[in-house]
C-alpha cells in the first residue's frame, strides 16, 4: 500500500495512475482528497531519487485515501507529510525507474542506515531524514514501524509471489499496517484494541490496492493473489498475463473482495475510538475503501479492461455513509 505533495488548495480529485503505485505507500493517500504543500526547508534543493525524479511531492501519483486532508488539526499536516514523504521516496526506490534490484536494496539499506542515525543521534545530511527527525522526536514516534515499511519495500524488490494468504499477511503486517500505528501515535493512541482495529483497515486497504492493480503489477512481474487460491479456483498465471475474464476469475475476485471487505467492517469500529476530525478522517477512509470494493464487485474483478478507480461522482455517496456513520 504513498504519492506526493506540492501547495495546492484541499481538493477532491479523480487522478489517473502513471503506473501500479505500491501497495506499501498506497495506504497514506487513498481518498483522491488533498492539502499538499510543498516543502521549502530542503537545504540541498529538490530531493532526487535514484532514478532522477524529485521528492517535492507533486501529485503525479495516484492514490484513493488522504494524506494530510483539510480534517486533519493543522499541527498534525507536517508530521503526515514528512511520514509520507518517507514511505513514498523508500517506495520509488523499490518500485520505479530503470534501477537493477542490487541498486534498489542498496538504497533501501541507505534508508535503514538513516535511521539508525537518528535513533543513534548522528547528523544525516539527507531532506528526507531531516525533515523526519524532528517529527520523530516531537511527538516520540517509534522507529521500527519505519523499519518495518523499508523490509516491506526490500520484499517488493525480491519475492514476487505469495504461496498463501498468512504469508500476504505477513507482507501487509509490514507494508500497510505501520503507516496506521504511526499515524495513531501522532493523535496520541497507543493501545492494543485501537491498533488491531488499525491493523484490519490498513491490511483491508492494501489489498483493495493489490486487487486493483493486478494488471499493472503482472507487468511489473509481481503476484499479491496467493498462488494456493489461484489454484483452487483453477486460475493459471498464464490467464492473468493474457487478461482473459471468465466465471472462474469472477468467483476468485468475488472471494477476494468479500474477504477485503470482512477486514475492513472489522476494523471500522476504530472510527468510534477517535474524536472529532481525526475520526471523520478515519470514516471517509473507511467509506472509500467500501466504495472501491463495490466498484471492484460491481465488474466482478474484471480490472483487465479497466482499473477501477474513486472518482467524482463516487463523493456525494462517500461523504454521506461518512456522515451518517455507517463505517
Amino acid at each position: 500500500m504513498v504519492r506526493r505533495a506540492g501547495l495546492e488548495p484541499a481538493r477532491l480529485a479523480a487522478l489517473e495512475p502513471k503506473s501500479s503505485a505500491s501497495a506499501n505507500s498506497a495506504t497514506f493517500a487513498r481518498l483522491q482528497f488533498y492539502l499538499i504543500t510543498p516543502y521549502t526547508g530542503d537545504p540541498g534543493g529538490q530531493r532526487k531519487c535514484p532514478t532522477g525524479r524529485d521528492f517535492s511531492m507533486s501529485v503525479d501519483h495516484y492514490e484513493n485515501f488522504p494524506v494530510a486532508s483539510v480534517l486533519l488539526p493543522a499541527r498534525l499536516r507536517e508530521p503526515v507529510r514528512a511520514i509520507y514523504a518517507f514511505a513514498r521516496s523508500a517506495d520509488d526506490i523499490s518500485d520505479e525507474g530503470a534501477l537493477d534490484d542490487a541498486e534498489r536494496l542498496a538504497g533501501l539499506a541507505r534508508y535503514g542506515s538513516e535511521l539508525d542515525a537518528v535513533e543513534a543521534g548522528r547528523p544525516t545530511r539527507d531532506p528526507i531524514f531531516l525533515r523526519l527527525r524532528p517529527v520523530i522526536a516531537a511527538h516520540g514516534l517509534p522507529l521500527q514501524p519505519f523499519r518495518d515499511l523499508l523490509d516491506a519495500f526490500a520484499q517488493d524488490v525480491s519475492q514476487k509471489r505469495y504461496a498463501n494468504f498468512a504469508e500476504l499477511m505477513d507482507y501487509c503486517r509490514r507494508s500497510a499496517d505501520p503507516v496506521g500505528r504511526l499515524l495513531l501515535h501522532l493523535f496520541g493512541i497507543d493501545d492494543p484494541k485501537s491498533q488491531s482495529l488499525s491493523d484490519g483497515i490498513c491490511s483491508s486497504l492494501q489489498l483493495i490496492n493489490h486487487w486493483q492493480d493486478i494488471a499493472l503489477d503482472w507487468r511489473k512481474g509481481r503476484i499479491y493473489l496467493p498462488q494456493d487460491e489461484l489454484a483452487r479456483f483453477g486460475i493459471a498465471e498464464s490467464q492473468i498475463a493474457e487478461g482473459r475474464w471468465d466465471a472462474a476469475w469472477a468467483a476468485l475476485m468475488d472471494f477476494q473482495i468479500d474477504r477485503a471487505r470482512g477486514m475492513m467492517l472489522a476494523g471500522s469500529p476504530l472510527v468510534r475510538r477517535l474524536p472529532g476530525r481525526i475520526g471523520l478522517e478515519l470514516r471517509l477512509i473507511v467509506a472509500s475503501g467500501l466504495r472501491m470494493l463495490d466498484k471492484l464487485q460491481r465488474v466482478r474483478g474484471d480490472v483487465f479492461r479497466r482499473r477501477p478507480v474513486i472518482v467524482r461522482r463516487d463523493w456525494p455517496g462517500i461523504l454521506l455513509h461518512a456522515a451518517l456513520g455507517r463505517a
